[in-house]
Order: structure tokens, then C-alpha cells, then sequence
């Protein structure tokens, strides 16, 4: 493997790569030349994420089982799925995609994650974790009269969450013919918890599994019938010790670990099983950011990155980010309250609770990638007293979304739902965007939903859905506010009660929901308009729009958020109960999926920058 010491910013001499645009181009290759490609799809990878940014350390750590599984395959017409997505980046290189690679991410560019409508090599769409066990499932059922293979490539960090193993106890008792790749890098985005890793590392570091396999090995090999009785022995002692006993368990042929970077060995292993019947899996031990290393030794760092040499010059400077917002204002209420209590499904560092875990880590509990498990977690210390804060993104509490109804809103539990990433969140397109928080939250009885415009108002309203007494839910989007000036109190608002901007004398009247104030004032400057920021969407602030709207003809409302069913639909709601006769005219995300883009341009491309909510105004008044 050819080790790169930092990240290319001049495009590098590919040969291999040069002459491989399809994986029937892999075919013929022998293996030193794979393994010439290898080195040559890291090193265009490597310069093309720092051209454009993008998911690195996944990746770089897969790029030989890329090449091995492309060689062995017949793809598309056999499928492998990828798990999350984030590693796919030399699946795309060698399937047609190389020379665009640098614009994964960007508007009308690739896409962030396999995407079936980019590609017939994408066999199954993706974004969220822990899906490929399931889908592949599927396919190798509909496909169990054919000769098309099935492989599924999930991450070790995949594997905590519930719906990996219903997949696997699924696939060992109906026992198609199906290949399961456990890609064990030892890290997801943040480090991996649980008891299933620690298990994983107590035997891989183990010399007596090491010694027992090796001397085993060679005994038996001398031995009549060695391969029956060295399948027996192996059974026993992995049943013992070998952390593939879990997967025998369930049904399936566990073979590993064996190393991820060795393309021989993959070859040699993966070949074999191609034509196994029954589900296999297979233990593959890689590096997250294998052949960088800066990539290698910040392994949370180059999880993904930004530009090396950005493509346009010019940059917006913002206020802090949200996420460092909440993670301040976390410490400092922890340190007001001791019942209160952080958790996050492997979150810590994208949800801002770093510090906190440091300062407070018997009050911190990262559960991995279980967001059902999160939320009834909490569900559970708040019937015990404590006062628990989930930081997720919204994108990922849908996961947990029968367990917010029923174990906490249905119960009126003290919990905080801290919802990172609202919103249009730009590059990592659709899969991550938190569009629909407002319309899912707002129907259950008993939550309180605040979306704070600036990040002072998301300081304000963090305290005060803290220290309201039942389910409270605060939203606001990635990164940067407007960098207004924040308060260092602690100090709650008023539940309910939006708050006046300006008011002028024309009959228009702009409501407010969350952090798009800046073009809301843009927009209520130009029609001469009143603004209100409401703060909330449950409860609506009714007495207040009421007061500024009894000489008001028109009711304007935005919000970064699914216009069917948000905000704008609450005030709609609110008029047709008191029988208002007011043109109500809804900004919001449209019903359809808006594929990634920079945040500024989904912003356009939905309307909802100054020039596409004026021109709506204008078609419906016109």
C-alpha cells in the first residue's frame, strides 16, 4: 500500500486507474496489478475529496476490498450494497464515476452516497446507517432462482444498532445464498461503544485465540480426515472464544478475521465463499484513512473533510455554530443542575457535547448508533427524576419516532430533544436533511416545539424547554447563525409567546418560524411588512399574531421546514378555527426530496431565499 503523507492538491499519475472505467476492465488484471490499482484509486480519491470535501477515512479504508469485490463479481448484475454510504467513494471511481469524482457533494454534482438513479452499480440507495443486512436480504430472496450474487458491506459502527441483527437473525433462518462483509475498522463517525466491541477487542487482542488457531492449524493438517475434524474443532473453540460464535449462533458461516488491506488474501477468501451456499460473513479488519496518515492517526478528523483548495474564493463569514452554541449552553446548565443528563446516538462531536463529556462523563452517555434505544434510555431517567438532553439530528430522531410518542409524550416525560441539523442541510443531500421535524413533532400531544431564529435565541429557548416540565423539542440548523450577541444567563422565556421585530403600516404581516430571520427581515423591509418571530410552533402563539393581524389582509409565514403539515399549516389551522378571512401565504420546503446542493442553493432551489419568497408573494396575490 503506498502511504501518502498528506493530501495531493495537483491531480497524481493514475496508470492502472487510467485504464479502468467499468469493473469489466478488472477482469484481467493479475494481482499485482490490483494492487497497483488500489494505489491508484486512493491517490484519486485522496485529490479528488480535496478538491470538492467530502467522506475521506471511510473510504481509504476500503479501497482494496473495493477492487477485490469489482474483480470477483459480475456487477450490476450482482449486487453489493453498502452500508451508510460513506465508504462508497471508490465504488464510485471504479463503476464510471472517476472523472467527476470532484463533484460528489456539490449541486447537479454526484451524489454523497450510492443513489440508484445515479448509477445501475448502486444497487440499494442509502444515507442512514444500518441498512445493507436488510436490503441485501431482500434481493438475495427475489433473486434466489437466478445466479446473481448478493454482498453486503457493513461497518462495525453499523452494527449497533437493532436493525443489523434482526437482518442477520432473518438471514440465518431463511438461509439464502448471500454474502455479509463486516468491515471492522474499530470506529464509526465517533469512537464505537458498546458491549459487542468490547467483545470484538477483548478476543482480537487475545494471543490464546491467536495461538490456538495457528497451532491448530498445523496439527491438524497432518492428520486423516483433518478437514472434518478441524471444522469440529474450530466450531467448539469459536464457541468458546472466537467473536464469531454470536454469528454462528444466528445461523450463519462465520469466516475471520482476515486483513482488509491484503488483496491476495481477499481474493483467496472472498473467492471461496462467492460460491458457498447459506449466508457467509466474513470478518475484514481494515484502517479507517488506511495509506494517509494525518487520515490514520485522526481517524474523527478525516472522517470527512472540507475543501483542501476551495474552488471559489469567496466566503461567508458566520457566528458560532449551532452545535458549539447548544455544547456551551449544555455545560453551563449542567453545571446549574446536577440531575441533568446528555445522551447521543454517536453524535458527541457533531452535536457539540465534547466538552461535556469531559467535564461531566458519568453524566454522559454516547449509546452508539441506537436512536430507539437513546430515546427511551431517557424516557427511563426521566421517570427516575433526571432531567435527560438527547442531541441528535433531526434526520436520525425519525428513527426513534415510536418511541418519542409512546415511552416519552405519552408518559409527559422531562425530556429535552436538543435537534441538530433542521432543515435543508446542504451537501449530504436528502438522506440528512431535517425537513420534516416541525410536521412529525407538532401532532403529538403534550411536546413543545421552539425554533429559535439566531443563536442567541436557541441559548434562550434551550433553558426554557429545559426547565419546562413535560417533552420539549428545540431545532435549528448546521452550522453558523447570524452571530448575534448571546447571553450568558440562563434565562427562560415565556412558553408560547412569539416576539415583535418591527411593525409598519402596510396590511402584511410576516411570521417567523426559526433561522431563516434574516431573509424574513429582507422580505418584510421590501413589502413594507410587520414582522413577528414566533419562537415557537407549538403552542402557537395565537394572541399575538391576533393583536397584529386585525389590520392585515395577508398572513405570510417561512420556515425551513416541509410546507405540508409545518408552521405555515398550524397558523392555516389557526385562521380556519376563528374563521379569519386573511390570505394565508405558506414558505416552505415544497413536498418533494431536494438533492444535494450547498445550503444556500437549496435554499433557492425550494424558494425560500429573498427573490423565491417575493416572487411567491407576488404569484399569489396576483
Amino acid at each position: 500500500m503506498k502511504i501518502f503523507s498528506e493530501i495531493p492538491t495537483s491531480s497524481p499519475k493514475t496508470p492502472v486507474l487510467d485504464k479502468v472505467n467499468l469493473p469489466e476492465d478488472i477482469k484481467n488484471l493479475t494481482p499485482i496489478e490490483l494492487k497497483a490499482l488500489a494505489d491508484d484509486v486512493r491517490a484519486h480519491m485522496l485529490y479528488s475529496v480535496g478538491q470538492s470535501g467530502g467522506h475521506l477515512g471511510g473510504g481509504l479504508g476500503v479501497v482494496e476490498l473495493t477492487v477485490v469485490l469489482q474483480y470477483l463479481y459480475d456487477t450490476p448484475d450482482d449486487k453489493i450494497i453498502w452500508d451508510v454510504g460513506h465508504q462508497a467513494y471508490p465504488h464510485k471511481i471504479l463503476t464510471g464515476r472517476k472523472d467527476t469524482l470532484t463533484s460528489i457533494r456539490h449541486k447537479d454534482g454526484l451524489a454523497p452516497f450510492p443513489n440508484r438513479e445515479e448509477s445501475p452499480y448502486d444497487a440499494f440507495g442509502v444515507g442512514h446507517s444500518s441498512t445493507s443486512i436488510s436490503a441485501a436480504l431482500g434481493m438475495a430472496i427475489a433473486n434466489i432462482n437466478t445466479n446473481k450474487k448478493v454482498v453486503a458491506v457493513i461497518g462495525d459502527g453499523a452494527m449497533t444498532a437493532g436493525m443489523a441483527f434482526e437482518g442477520l437473525a432473518h438471514a440465518g433462518h431463511i438461509k439464502p445464498n448471500m454474502l455479509i462483509i463486516l468491515n471492522d475498522n474499530d470506529m464509526s463517525i465517533s469512537e464505537n461503544v458498546g458491549g459487542l466491541n468490547n467483545y470484538f477487542s477483548r478476543i482480537w487482542a487475545s494471543k490464546v485465540y491467536k495461538g490456538i488457531r495457528k497451532s491448530g492449524k498445523s496439527f491438524l493438517e497432518n492428520l486423516p480426515q483433518a478437514h472434518h475434524i478441524a471444522r469440529k474443532v474450530e466450531t467448539q473453540m469459536k464457541a468458546m472464544v472466537a467473536p464469531g460464535s454470536i454469528f454462528e449462533e444466528l445461523g450463519l458461516n462465520y469466516i475471520g478475521p482476515i486483513d482488509g488491506h491484503d488483496i491476495n488474501e481477499l481474493i483467496t477468501v472472498i473467492g471461496n465463499l462467492k460460491d458457498f451456499e447459506g449466508p457467509q460473513f466474513l470478518h475484514v479488519i481494515t484502517k479507517k484513512g488506511a495509506g494517509l496518515d494525518p487520515a490514520e492517526a485522526d481517524r474523527i478528523g478525516f472522517h470527512a473533510i472540507g475543501k483542501i483548495k476551495p474552488l471559489d474564493a469567496s466566503k461567508k463569514t458566520n457566528g458560532p455554530k449551532y452545535q458549539d452554541v447548544f455544547g456551551q449552553w449544555i455545560v453551563d446548565m449542567a453545571n446549574e443542575d446536577k440531575e441533568l443528563m446528555a445522551i447521543t446516538p454517536a453524535m458527541r462531536e457533531g452535536s457539540g457535547l465534547v466538552n461535556f463529556s469531559r467535564e461531566f462523563p458519568e453524566r454522559f452517555f454516547d449509546v452508539a448508533i441506537a436512536e430507539q434505544h437513546a430515546v427511551t434510555l431517557a424516557a427511563g431517567m426521566a421517570c427516575e427524576e433526571k432531567k435527560p438532553v438527547v442531541a441528535i439530528y433531526s434526520t436520525f430522531l425519525q428513527r426513534a419516532y415510536d418511541q418519542l410518542i409512546h415511552d416519552v409524550a405519552l408518559q409527559n416525560l422531562n425530556v429535552l430533544f436538543a435537534i441538530d441539523r433542521a432543515g435543508l442541510v446542504g451537501e449530504d443531500g436528502p438522506t440528512h436533511s431535517g425537513n420534516y421535524d416541525l410536521v412529525y413533532l407538532r401532532c403529538i400531544p403534550n411536546m413543545i416545539v421552539a425554533v429559535p431564529a439566531d443563536e442567541n435565541e436557541a441559548r434562550k429557548l434551550l433553558t426554557t424547554a429545559f426547565l419546562h416540565n413535560g417533552p420539549a423539542a428545540v431545532r435549528y440548523p448546521r452550522g453558523g447563525g447570524i452571530n448575534s450577541s448571546i447571553e450568558l444567563e440562563l434565562n427562560p422565556v415565556k412558553i408560547g409567546k412569539g416576539r415583535v421585530i418591527n411593525i409598519q403600516e402596510s396590511d402584511m404581516l410576516v411570521l417567523n418560524f426559526g433561522a431563516l430571520i434574516e431573509t424574513a427581515e429582507e422580505v418584510a423591509q421590501e413589502l413594507n411588512a410587520t414582522l413577528l418571530d414566533m419562537r415557537f410552533v407549538k403552542p402557537l402563539d395565537e394572541e399575538l399574531i391576533t393583536e397584529h393581524s386585525r389590520d392585515k389582509k395577508v398572513i405570510i409565514t417561512i420556515e425551513d421546514g416541509a410546507i405540508s403539515g409545518g408552521a405555515g399549516s398550524a397558523v392555516s389551522e389557526w385562521a380556519q378555527g376563528n374563521k379569519m378571512k386573511h390570505q394565508i401565504i405558506m414558505c416552505g420546503i415544497p413536498d418533494e426530496f431536494i438533492e444535494h446542493a450547498s445550503r444556500a442553493e437549496m435554499l433557492e432551489m425550494t424558494g425560500l431565499d429573498k427573490k423565491g419568497i417575493l416572487a411567491k408573494i407576488k404569484d399569489s396575490l396576483s
